[in-house]
């Protein structure tokens, strides 16, 4: 019941990402989304949240399956047999395995008259009293039985098997959480290496037309005697080596598409394979957030789904030693039932012989040549490893938080000096073609303005990808990019209600 409500919950509105936008739809070839469109549609379609979904309905049978041992078990059997009747036959005056005693021959009068001589023969008398008959014997049997069995007592391992179990299957729930955290930053980072990549191939076609207009230009001149053929050469090599930037970029932005379709679950376009199936749509603004890394930290440890299901590891091998421990311990059961089967004294299937049963069992190994002890010291040992591995994590989430606010920063910083570097390069360009054309400047220094200029906005587009998608890793690794509004034990908090809000910018 727990899990039906966290499903719904997680996927019943729009997966439970704390984001707007209108609804997905069209059916064309290539479908245009927005950044909220793509996180949405790749929490429904994406392979490794649906992997994570099924691992949830694996653990809740793994809790049906240990429970069931708890519940009384009622089994119904029913048996037939026949076999040759020359295999039931027994001289000792009894039957074989049927179990049906043999019809006795008559007295012969020669062996019981008056007449019987002293010393007459005894033995044949016995035999011919006592043989059986063979189509006397009865060679069918049949047999049917209820039974119900109940474990009584087992030392605790039950009950501690259903606790694990459960706990498995929150750990389930957390790491389905912790798969969709990282699908939605995957699904941001890989949104924005599309649009990056959208706008160098801008920059790049800008710069190449820049060149091919410096070219145009020197040519006129070169024809008007005014300037060298050098000068007509050297614009020339400057536009071929930017082309090759320029295609670069084009494939890197068919490549980030792929990428990105490949998360949101699309396959190929099969009537277009040249085509991506899906076109970004949006742009890279910014809006440099203030982040105080102390209570990022704190939020993480509060929030983080990986540190929840490290704990709850913790807590099902502390289950897992009780389970071994029960060892030690007796086990009893009882059991009862009726029975119908056919008379053994009679060779007529049809009469009955029916009636109930019940008994009870104790096991309790006194010496198990120390496996019992063995299981055990496994058990305490991988509850220590449990215990060092969320440490670890607990320093891993840490070290993830801090790096990702270091990056947020280094992104922040290279941004706004990018931004002035942009406008430097322009004013840089337009004096250098100012002065080149009243012959006060050369051809290189114009050149050499163009490649700054082209340098200083790809690198300024870099830092404003670098910094939205740092700014997704970040709400990763703090758990603060989804919410969820549930009623469930956290491991961390042990909180009834836990709600996790959204910081987007």
């Amino acid at each position: 019941m727990k899990i039906r409500f966290l499903f719904a919950a997680l996927f019943g509105t729009a997966a439970t990402l704390l984001i707007a936008g209108e609804e997905i739809a069209g059916s064309s070839p290539v479908r245009n989304l927005t950044l909220d469109e793509a996180v949405r549609l790749a929490l429904v379609q994406n392979p490794d949240i649906l992997h994570a979904k099924q691992e949830i309905e694996r653990t809740r049978g793994v809790v049906i399956e240990v429970r069931a041992e708890a519940l009384p078990q009622i089994t119904a059997v029913a048996v037939y047999n026949q076999q040759d009747k020359r295999l039931l036959e027994d001289f000792g005056g009894a039957s074989g395995a049927g179990g049906n005693a043999a019809a006795t021959a008559s007295p012969s009068p020669a062996t019981t008259g008056t007449n019987a001589a002293p010393g007459g023969n005894s033995r044949q008398a016995t035999t011919s009293q006592f043989a059986s008959s063979p189509t006397s014997v009865q060679n069918k049997s049949w047999q049917v039985t209820i039974e119900a069995r109940q474990l009584i007592y087992s030392g605790g391992r039950v009950t501690a098997a259903i606790r694990a179990a459960k706990f498995q299957r929150d750990s389930a729930y957390w790491s389905l959480r912790d798969v969709v955290d990282t699908v939605v930053a995957t699904t941001r980072r890989q949104f924005y290496a599309v649009l990056l990549n959208r706008e160098l191939i801008t920059v790049r076609e800008e710069s190449v037309r820049l060149l091919q207009n410096q070219l145009g230009d020197q040519q006129q001149r070169f024809d008007a005697g005014t300037v060298p053929r050098f000068n007509v050469l050297q614009a020339e090599v400057q536009l071929a080596n930017a082309r090759p930037d320029l295609i670069a970029a084009r494939n890197n932005y068919a490549l980030a598409q792929l990428a990105l379709a490949k998360t949101l679950g699309f396959g190929a376009n099969r009537e277009h394979p040249a085509t991506p199936p899906i076109n970004a749509v949006g742009s890279l603004d910014v809006t440099p957030q203030d982040i105080d890394l102390a209570v990022a930290i704190d939020t993480a440890h509060a929030l983080r789904p990986f540190l929840k299901v490290q704990r709850l590891q913790i807590l099902t091998e502390v289950e897992g030693v009780k389970v071994e421990l029960a060892g030690y311990q007796p086990q009893v059961s009882v059991n009862g039932g009726y029975e119908w089967r056919n008379s053994r004294a009679s060779t007529d299937l049809a009469e009955v012989v029916n009636g109930w049963f019940f008994g009870a069992t104790a096991d309790w190994n006194i010496f198990d040549g120390f496996a019992t002890y063995g299981r055990v010291k496994q058990a305490r040992a991988k509850l220590e490893e449990a215990k060092i591995t969320y440490d670890d994590s607990v320093h891993q989430v840490d070290l993830e938080v801090q790096t990702a606010v270091d990056n947020l920063r280094q992104a922040r910083e290279t941004l706004a000096s990018q931004q002035k570097a942009v406008e430097q390069a322009l004013e840089a360009l337009r004096l250098a073609t100012e002065r080149f054309h009243v012959g006060a400047g050369t051809q290189l220094d114009v050149l050499n303005a163009q490649v700054q200029l082209t340098t200083a906005r790809s690198t300024e587009l870099q830092a404003r990808h670098d910094y939205n998608a740092d700014l997704a890793e970040f709400e990763r690794v703090t758990a603060t990019a989804t919410r969820y509004e549930e009623t469930f034990d956290d491991p961390l908090t042990h909180k009834r209600k836990v709600t996790t809000t959204v910081r987007r910018p």
